[in-house]
């Protein structure tokens, strides 16, 4: 994650917030940001895919 990133993420909360809402918020941009790589990067798994691997559970 970029460090301009993290700082407007701290700048959208409040004035007063905790830290966990903080770290919380962060794991999920920084978790958005992969996964829309790994589709930029063509890595993904089709519905399909994912419906024949879910049957065998």
């Amino acid at each position: 994650m970029k460090r301009d990133k993290a700082i407007e993420t701290i700048k959208e909360l409040p004035a007063e917030f905790d830290l966990d809402e903080l770290i919380e918020r962060l794991i999920f941009i920084e978790k958005v940001d992969k996964g829309l790589k790994q589709l930029d990067d063509g890595k993904t798994v089709s519905h399909e895919k994912v419906k024949e691997v879910s049957k065998k559970w």
